[in-house]
């Protein structure tokens, strides 16, 4: 193809070379003549390993280019990446004036343009920008229709500086969201020869899945900066625990626990946390990552007791109690204690969970229930159907697929809060169905 990029920062100037490399006709396009003359004599503007030998070699080979006259190469394109800096405003937010400045002109040069183009956007920018702002501008500049004369995609990247060469040609995957199909399959072809998987999704979760993998790296490195400090302090050699943990792919580094749902709880985590907390303090420690913790699953029990409330005083019916799928613990279980605060409000509770029965709860779980919940014998239900005909408002606290089937044939009143996300799209409970995460 023939390819346009605006902007030759780190990613734009990375990006340009690969492609170039791979047999498409690139341009970069930059306001500063210091970065396009470097390109055009054969020079990267920045520094990474490599890719000062990659402008040269495609230089001279005629497949990358610079200027500055953004329409003369827009029109000669049939696909053009925006890579333009989104840098933080004062108060936190993220400056769009250069990326909706570039997002006109491209769309004053393609009211003239023959033929449909792609634009995709590699700067980071929130969930909704695209929809909100770029797409609305890119049509009434252009005054053309999306989808027909042009697309747009959000093609998220994941370089990281030093290995940029590297991670562009090997990515653990490629993310494409567009706004409609050619584009992203323009945009696809791109990629096809790359030995990673090719995820397409919508326009929103390619803007925030960039998003996600920077907290998460971010939240990587303070966390094992505070196990570090907290290893300094027990004269504990940090680099070799951390090469012990990182032998666990099965829970650790894993997607296992990166399930978007309820809280967290039972006999270790929220245990565990606490005491990890008290040991830094003793060693006059701040461990704000890990003391944040617990108030974070504090808030997202409240934002889902909040959400149960909103439905009105009626009648509840929980399908679930343990604080885990497949277990009768309810020590910390959040379930427990919403039902706790609920019938402490004055709902009407009941409480059906096949692993729970009193008949056969001991030890630790009944010693729990007998100290903190001595009434629930009165709010357990013997089975489902009891359940469903006592309640107006069910609250899915635990995935069981016994549940699947029965939540389809509620009454028309009855309304279901799902904090597990069990029903991915809601199922077929249109209107009656509400759920605690996205």
């Amino acid at each position: 193809m023939k390819i346009s990029i605006f902007g030759l920062g780190y990613v734009g100037c990375v990006s340009a070379a690969c492609l170039a490399s791979e047999g498409h006709d690139v341009v970069g396009i930059d306001i500063n003549p210091i970065k396009v003359a470097l390109i055009n004599d054969g020079m990267s503007p920045i520094v990474e390993p490599g890719l000062s030998e990659l402008v040269a070699e495609q230089r001279q080979a005629g497949r990358l280019g610079a200027t500055a006259d953004a329409a003369s190469a827009v029109r000669d394109c049939d696909l053009t990446f925006v890579c333009i800096q989104t840098p933080s405003a004062a108060n936190g937010s993220l400056d769009l004036e250069f990326v909706l400045r570039v997002t006109e002109e491209i769309g004053a040069t393609l009211r003239d343009k023959p033929g449909f183009t792609a634009v995709v956007y590699r700067s980071t920018m929130l969930p909704t920008t695209m929809e909100r702002l770029v797409l609305p501008l890119l049509a009434k500049t252009s005054g053309k229709q999306p989808g027909v004369d042009f697309g747009v995609a959000y093609h998220p990247e994941f370089l990281r500086e030093g290995t940029a060469i590297s991670d562009y040609r090997c990515p653990a995957r490629t993310v494409i969201g567009a706004s409609d199909p050619r584009t992203a399959d323009m945009v696809a072809s791109l990629c096809s020869h790359l030995d990673a998987p090719i995820v397409r999704c919508d326009l929103r979760t390619a803007e925030l899945v960039k998003y996600a993998d920077n907290a998460f790296h971010a939240l990587k490195v303070a966390f094992a900066n505070e196990i570090g400090a907290l290893c300094r302090a027990t004269g504990i050699n940090s680099h070799q625990l951390m090469a012990v943990f990182c032998q666990d792919t099965k829970l650790n580094l894993s997607p296992t626990y990166l399930k978007p749902g309820y809280a967290f709880g039972g006999a270790c985590l929220p245990k565990d946390l606490r005491a990890l907390s008290y040991m830094a303090r003793n060693f006059d420690l701040h461990v704000p990552v890990l003391e944040s913790v617990l108030s974070s699953n504090a808030a997202h029990k409240q934002r889902a007791l909040s959400m149960v409330m909103s439905k009105g005083r009626r009648p509840i019916g929980m399908l679930g109690l343990s604080f885990k799928d497949g277990t009768d613990d309810l020590r910390e279980s959040p379930t427990v204690e919403m039902v706790e605060q609920l019938v402490g409000k004055g709902y009407q509770v009941c409480i059906f969970d096949p692993n729970v029965s009193l008949g056969h709860l001991m030890g630790a779980n009944k010693a729990f229930i007998d100290r903190e919940l001595p009434h629930i014998a009165s709010l357990l239900v013997p089975d489902m159907q009891t359940l469903l005909a006592k309640s107006e408002v069910i609250v899915v606290s635990k995935r069981s697929a016994a549940y699947l089937g029965a939540l389809e044939g509620l009454r028309p009143e009855q309304k279901v809060v799902d904090l597990v996300r069990m029903f991915p799209e809601g199922s077929k409970l249109e209107g009656q169905y509400d759920a605690l995460v996205g």
